[in-house]
């Protein structure tokens, strides 16, 4: 699921890419950005007293703002990415949980529901432009799609990490294990089993946001809940704080960007 750096490749990548590239640091800053959306959503709807309206109209607006300006660059640019991508976290939770509390979805429908709804977004995707693949998002209509399954990824992940974690009561802690435990099949599968690289890839990304999640409400919730009761601004800022120093990383050495040859676009 990583792809080595090929210094003699031309920088043509590096111009149109709009998406990092697949490596460790991606997976790092990915579940840290998905526990910041479990902790600042519920920071947002219950600290700051904004309640999930409120909540999924701030953050809303600057989701909107952010992915403005990620179409309009040409280029991946890290900060833009993963700005966007921290705050489609937080829609994700809050569309989900929207459903929950305000509506009354249970999570087995609303779960049912955004795994359809992913399906047919790859589906169309794949029906539009004959491929899944990430390396391939340079056109504004596959990030448009890109954009739309990262949305869905978030949002089931939301519903089905609170399904396991809460109404089945495996707990938080044991809720982590298992999303790890799957993950890590994903990732023996595409080695040992040789697993399509962007079906595997897929798989561990919506695994990553229950995982997050969990991680998130394991660290946040009080101890009578199953938590280490750190609460939700601490451990939002500790995660945010991570993903900064992370980003920062990235966007001073570009070790998240590999370039790409003509051939390679044309491939695609």
């Amino acid at each position: 699921m990583t792809t080595a750096l090929n210094p003699h490749a031309s920088s043509l990548r590096a111009v149109i890419s709009k998406v990092p590239e697949v490596t460790a640091f991606f997976w790092i800053i990915k579940v840290l950005a998905t526990t910041v959306g479990e902790t600042a959503a519920d920071y947002l709807n219950t600290t700051l007293k904004l309640g999930l309206t409120g909540t999924t109209l701030v953050m809303g607006a600057l989701l909107i703002a952010v992915l403005i300006a990620q179409f309009r660059s040409t280029r991946y640019v890290p900060g833009i990415y993963w700005t966007a991508i921290v705050l489609i976290s937080v829609v994700g939770t809050l569309i989900t949980d929207n459903l929950t509390d305000n509506l009354g979805v249970s999570l087995w429908t609303s779960s049912a529901i955004f795994a359809v709804a992913l399906a047919l977004t790859f589906f169309a995707w794949w029906r539009r432009e004959g491929t899944l693949s990430i390396h391939s998002i340079f056109t504004a209509r596959r990030e448009a799609f890109y954009w739309l399954a990262v949305l869905f990824t978030f949002a089931l992940g939301t519903a089905t990490g609170d399904l396991v974690a809460e109404q089945l009561q495996l707990g938080y802690f044991v809720s982590v294990g298992l999303f790890a435990g799957l993950i890590a099949l994903a990732a023996l599968a595409h080695v040992y089993l040789k697993l399509d690289g962007i079906l595997t890839f897929w798989i561990v990304y919506i695994l990553t946001r229950p995982l997050g999640a969990s991680i998130g409400d394991s660290l946040s919730q009080a101890k009578a809940d199953g938590g280490l009761g750190l609460g939700t601004t601490a451990t939002s800022g500790i995660f945010l704080l991570a993903i900064l120093g992370v980003v920062g990383y990235l966007a001073v050495t570009r070790r998240d960007q590999v370039a790409l040859t003509p051939a390679d676009v044309e491939s695609n």
